[in-house]
């Protein structure tokens, strides 16, 4: 009994990080005005924890990020921006899976 129990403990602590996911969302950052903008709104979301990927664009005015929401959220994301001097509201998302 107790080594059925400590079995299946340990498969669920080590099967945790699988059932973390991916995803990915789209910021709308109002405040950039010019092409230099995007860099700095791209290296204040790079020094969020868990975000493995940002694509800023200018044109647009919006910021897609890819991040581990076992690790940051989007309100993390939306501060960071902030913090850097560009305030940014979510505007799309999608759950991204990976294998």
């Amino acid at each position: 009994m107790k080594k059925a129990m400590i079995t299946t403990i340990l498969f669920l602590l080590f099967s945790m990080p699988a059932l973390a996911a991916e995803k990915t969302v789209t910021l709308s950052v109002h405040g950039m005005t010019c092409v230099t903008c995007p860099i700095t709104v791209k290296a204040a979301l790079g020094e969020v924890a868990g975000v493995s990927a940002v694509d800023v664009r200018f044109e647009e005015r919006d910021a897609t990020v890819t991040f581990d929401d076992e690790k940051t959220s989007v309100k993390e994301l939306t501060e960071a921006t902030t913090n850097a001097g560009y305030p940014s509201t979510l505007k799309a998302t999608a759950a991204k899976n990976q294998s």
